[in-house]
């Protein structure tokens, strides 16, 4: 068997997955944090994983006490700082309670509604760098756009996002933030978002009945401000968020969203960038402005090398069968959506990017009750990104040897620490 989780696995996992597709589609591994998990694979048994009732999200079911307070499973820092009551920690019914609550604030529309400002934002950050012809992908334009997105999106003041952008490069272990650890950078972000939301929460109530008129007027009154206003209102028979509530899921929508789009404008721009003629099909879609190939070709950089190699951990509620392996009570599980995105028992041709593939029911973003929240501005945030991109510089090429980049450690993301680049410099937009 392949190792695992070493420095060359992370550079390129997909062999060790079909190793592991082929001969051990479920297999109980030993993870770094010495945590023992079953590995899913294939795609079949990972779509049935990701939706099994059984499979709870709550860590309180692993059968290790204590794991999850030492953070060896789960966000690290998020028991500490009472960040546990979010959706990627509960099962029904509280998650189904709380997503549809959520629901009725981070809708689609409100997402269409903010593409203005995340081209305005995509374009700001090439202008830094377009005339010096060169630039790290990730430091200056992959990282950046997502975090001040998602701070613009909760309506945090344009004053304290640097505040944000420090935190999540610590959360991430980006070269030349702060040290001292994840829980650290969990616990400010928490400390931060809970008095903003108790200070937005007092603003409504003082704002001459408009909070009790976006009440009663239901969803598309929530579309008015910030997200964070918007949990806030957010009703449902007479239910709210807590302000606990409320600040577990703004903490996760940032959390969960800033590291994921990362990633799938990182590795999105770096397969682009190894595959020339699907990068010219792309770059032609952009000129003609065909919205429907750009967003075809971002669902294939999510199959093909997405942001989320692991899906969030799972523990068994009970004994259960998974993929032909009995998995006993307490257990964890991890889908590896990297390892079934390529199984080609699913998709022609798993190991190719193919920017025109038709049939492409991806795991990229998860399944089930559990899909996630955030999906539709990650991919607006990601076919923006990458069209600006491809658009504003178009001889863009890769400054550094592919064996010379590196893969950031962590058992669930997939991301480059640094995509340098060069192109023609050019005076702004």
């Amino acid at each position: 068997m392949p190792p695992l989780f070493d420095w060359r696995f992370a550079a390129d996992p997909y062999p060790a997955y079909a190793w592991l597709r082929e001969h051990a589609p479920v297999r109980k591994t030993q993870l770094p944090s010495g945590v023992e998990a079953w590995l899913v694979t294939r795609y079949a048994d990972a779509r049935q994983a990701l939706a099994d009732p059984r499979l709870s999200k709550n860590p309180h079911h692993h059968g290790e006490q204590g794991a999850h307070g030492k953070g060896k499973v789960g966000i690290p820092g998020e028991r500490s700082a009472n960040l546990m009551t979010h959706l990627l920690n509960i099962d029904p019914p509280d998650h189904t309670r709380l997503r549809r609550l959520v629901s009725k604030a981070f809708t689609p529309r409100r997402v269409a509604a903010f593409a203005p400002r995340v081209r305005e934002l995509a374009d700001g950050l090439i202008d830094s760098f377009a005339a010096r012809g060169e630039a790290d992908l990730i430091h200056e334009y992959a990282f950046p756009l997502p975090i001040y997105a998602i701070c613009d999106m909760l309506g945090v003041p344009r004053e304290d996002q640097e505040d944000f952008r420090t935190w999540a490069g610590m959360m991430i272990h980006q070269p030349g933030s702060p040290r001292g650890g994840v829980g650290r950078a969990v616990k400010r972000m928490r400390g931060y978002l809970a008095e903003l939301i108790h200070r937005k929460r007092a603003e409504l109530a003082r704002a001459d009945g408009r909070a009790e008129a976006a009440r009663a007027e239901g969803g598309d009154a929530l579309l008015s401000g910030d997200l964070i206003s918007g949990l806030i209102r957010a009703s449902d028979h007479g239910e709210h968020l807590t302000e606990n509530e409320a600040a577990a899921m703004a903490f996760i929508l940032l959390f969960a969203g800033f590291e994921t789009t990362v990633n799938l404008i990182g590795n999105g721009m770096y397969a682009l960038l190894r595959h020339p003629g699907q990068r010219a099909v792309l770059q032609q879609a952009v000129a003609e402005g065909d919205e429907g190939l750009l967003a075809g070709a971002v669902e294939e950089l999510l199959r093909y090398d997405g942001p989320v190699e692991l899906a969030t951990w799972r523990f068994a509620t009970r004994e259960l069968t998974v993929g032909g392996q009995r998995v006993r009570e307490g257990e964890p599980v991890l889908v590896v959506l990297a390892a079934a995105d390529r199984d080609p028992a699913k998709f022609t041709d798993p190991d190719a990017l193919d920017l025109t593939r038709q049939e492409n029911q991806h795991l990229g973003y998860g399944h089930g009750i559990h899909y996630c929240l955030g999906a539709p501005l990650a991919r607006l945030e990601g076919q923006t990104a990458l069209a600006t991109l491809l658009h504003r510089l178009p001889d863009l090429r890769l400054s550094a040897d592919p064996e010379e980049l590196r893969w950031r450690g962590g058992l669930i993301m997939r991301g480059l620490r640094r995509l340098p680049v060069e192109f023609t410099a050019a005076d702004g937009r």
